[in-house]
């Protein structure tokens, strides 16, 4: 990170409100790596590639997770850029472990909302983890992902899927239902940044987050990664996760440090 007086501050406010904007965590090398990294994901969909757009929508919103170990450049964005050091202090803890990635494009005009969510309800981890959402785009902030400032305090909230709405991880009424930001987002503390290419917002599993439309002419492409605490334990759960780390519950017992070669430990190096 910047000076010591700077970075602390970036973690204090990180810790204060569960989401932080942290300018030019990539450098321009390292943009055009993760650019080229896209791209190759674009041209090669994953086994857990999928479209997040209805085949009305003049765009199209795609999303693919967990290709770093087939695509170097993610990986060595993941192990060696400074995001992971970012991580590791805004989360306060010694040691970082790399646990997925996780490509996000809307071309441009594509109308589909990304809804009003929380992270963690659909991982398969308990413990504290960071996302770094990074644009390899320019991105106005009418078409940031936007997020809700104070909501990682809790509670959990009920996971949906996206675009038909079922409660396909926990049983309707296990957990609180998420408020309807959109009908009083006034009643809420609402960040949005403008971003060039390699700024990156960092947020907390729990923090409330989603996102416009992308209206306009370009594309907006994110590659985001994320990041575990030393206090991440695995937590099977009794349905498929997002992503799906199949078979992993054979080999890591509940409770257990995630110590896999899914997820290694990137900080420090």
């Amino acid at each position: 990170m910047a000076g010591s007086t700077e970075s602390a501050d970036i973690a204090a406010r990180f810790g204060r409100d569960g989401v932080v904007c942290v300018r030019a965590a990539l450098d321009a090398a390292e943009v055009a790596a993760a650019a080229s990294a896209i791209e190759k994901v674009l041209a090669n969909p994953g086994p857990l590639a999928q479209v997040a757009s209805g085949s009305h929508d003049p765009g199209l919103f795609t999303e693919d997770f967990c290709r770093w170990q087939e695509i170097p450049e993610i990986e060595q964005l993941a192990r060696r850029s400074r995001v992971p050091q970012i991580a590791a202090a805004l989360l306060a803890t010694p040691r970082v472990r790399f646990y997925h990635d996780h490509v996000l494009v809307k071309e441009g005009r594509t109308r589909q909302r990304t809804p009003w969510h929380q992270d963690q309800p659909y991982y398969n981890i308990d413990g504290h983890g960071v996302s770094a959402w990074i644009p390899v785009d320019p991105v106005p902030a009418a078409g940031c992902l936007e997020l809700v400032a104070r909501s990682h305090r809790g509670p959990w909230l009920l996971p949906r899927t996206f675009l038909s709405g079922q409660a396909r991880w926990f049983p309707e009424g296990s957990l609180a239902e998420l408020p309807d930001i959109e009908a009083d987002r006034q009643a809420y503390d609402i960040r949005r940044f403008e971003l060039a290419p390699g700024d990156a917002i960092f947020f907390d599993f729990l923090t409330v987050h989603g996102a416009p439309g992308f209206p306009f002419d370009s594309r907006r492409r994110v590659l985001s990664l994320r990041y575990l605490g030393a206090d991440a334990r695995h937590a099977p759960r009794r349905w498929p996760t997002s992503p799906l780390f199949e078979g992993l519950d054979r080999e890591l017992p509940a409770g257990a440090e995630l110590d896999h070669p899914l997820f290694p430990v990137v900080w420090p190096r």
